[in-house]
């Protein structure tokens, strides 16, 4: 029972946001009283912290099967962006902006482990990149690195980018083409061009 409300959980706050979705919803859409949910969740900050444990997880298990393609790097960013999009609904809830406004420490916390546990995933593509002849051989990897998951980050702020405004799937392909094109030599602007001509 307990893993069927983290699983139903994690969806609907995904589809409908952190604090949007309350213990009675969870509750509804189960077909099960709150108290049963309580009986293994003492309240929803833990719970909200159980999802986002098992999101991460999904999230980091995703961008591993995206990996092991050995795609070129260009189009492997294509890959992991679309699948990583496809998990989270396109966050057309802004699943992340509710949980940092609501639940600030765990939201500090999601984005601790993200950054330690996906940098290297960043500074492997570029470095593959540059040897490739697809990105500039001058380019600080590390600086580039941090800027590009700043730049993730950045883009899910409702304050910068609301959502009625800059949906989230057209701002995280044009992030993620900005991000790109700032970076490649002309042999990666060929398989760039490719890409974005199939899509």
């Amino acid at each position: 029972m307990k893993n069927d409300i983290l699983h139903t959980a994690a969806e609907m706050f995904l589809s409908k946001g952190f604090k949007s979705v309350t213990m009675d919803d969870i509750a509804t859409e189960m077909g099960i009283s709150k108290k049963t949910i309580y009986a293994q969740y003492s309240n929803k900050t833990e719970l909200v912290k159980c999802c986002a444990d098992y999101i991460f997880e999904q999230i980091s298990t995703t961008i591993s099967e995206c990996l092991s393609k050995n795609e070129n790097p260009i189009q492997e960013l294509f890959t992991i962006r679309k699948a990583v999009s496809s998990l989270l609904k396109d966050e057309s809830s802004s699943p992340q902006y509710q949980m940092n406004k609501y639940y600030p420490k765990i939201y500090k916390d999601l984005m601790n482990r993200q950054f330690s546990e996906m940098i290297n995933s960043v500074i492997c593509n570029l470095e593959r990149g540059v040897e490739q002849g697809l990105y500039r051989k001058e380019i600080n990897i590390p600086f580039i690195a941090r800027l590009y998951f700043g730049v993730m980050n950045l883009t899910k702020s409702e304050e910068l980018f609301p959502n009625e405004i800059f949906p989230k799937k057209e701002v995280n392909a044009q992030s993620l083409e900005y991000h790109i094109r700032g970076i490649i030599t002309p042999k990666g602007e060929e398989i760039l061009h490719t890409i974005l001509i199939a899509k």
